[in-house]
């Protein structure tokens, strides 16, 4: 007996495959699906199609007309920050435009925060922040493994936590959301590289430090970089 409930196996699974069938354009925007022949095609009960319909409406992918069916909207209406998403979409053909497009986002949020959590940062994330660069020195020999990646996205959000600014801290998902995609699509060395590990370095030493210059600096040559080693390793 499968549980339908949201968090199930059979919840998750359809909810990623309909999600990922919608940002690859199987479904087009302005098709039109039955709950009920959703969960027809798919061997599922109705009601955790209608509960994964409800996921991807949070999401902005569809929405859910009255005696019409569930409607898929235009990706202009899409939360693109949500993790989920942005997953999706880098499993599919979407991957490139969408790397590029966070690598953009990126580049402007991510050396903002350091610059500003250089003035903000508390004692006990300056500390953390330097440890986090520690445990990624020790993994830096097999950065395409689960316990580096771990630790960069701990670094990551931590440093738009220590930013002291709420709005930068919720795009935290986002960031580890590309990181992870990184790894699971192999555009992630298994050796790090150097002097990338060095810029994180340089980047809690300078947060430490209270020097917003450098820690800003250091954090634009962490993002230029991963971009040029992700369209290296796409091509």
């Amino acid at each position: 007996m499968t549980v339908s409930s949201a968090g199930s196996p059979v919840h998750d699974s359809l909810v990623a495959e309909l999600g990922r069938a919608i940002v690859d354009g199987v479904h087009a925007p302005g098709s039109r699906m039955l709950t009920v022949e959703l969960a027809q095609e798919r061997g599922v009960s109705r009601s955790a199609a209608r509960e994964a319909v409800r996921v991807l409406e949070s999401f902005g992918l569809v929405w859910v007309r009255r005696k019409s069916g569930v409607e898929v909207r235009p990706r202009s209406e899409w939360n693109v920050y949500a993790p989920e998403v942005i997953a999706w979409t880098l499993a599919g053909p979407g991957r490139d435009s969408q790397l590029r497009e966070l690598s953009q986002l990126r580049s402007v949020i991510e050396p903002l925060a350091a610059r500003l959590a250089a003035g903000t940062a508390t004692s006990e994330q300056k500390v953390d922040l330097v440890s986090l660069v520690v445990a990624m020195g020790q993994e830096d020999h097999d950065a395409d493994r689960e316990r580096y990646l771990t630790a960069d996205i701990r670094f990551h959000r931590l440093l738009l936590e220590s930013s002291g600014n709420g709005m930068l801290a919720a795009l935290g998902g986002m960031v580890e959301a590309v990181l992870r995609g990184r790894t699971a699509h192999d555009l992630m060395p298994h050796v790090a590289n150097q002097s990338a590990v060095q810029w994180h370095r340089d980047v809690a030493f300078a947060v430490a430090s209270g020097d917003g210059d450098a820690a800003a600096t250091a954090m634009r040559n962490i993002v230029s970089e991963a971009d040029e080693a992700m369209q290296r390793a796409a091509e």
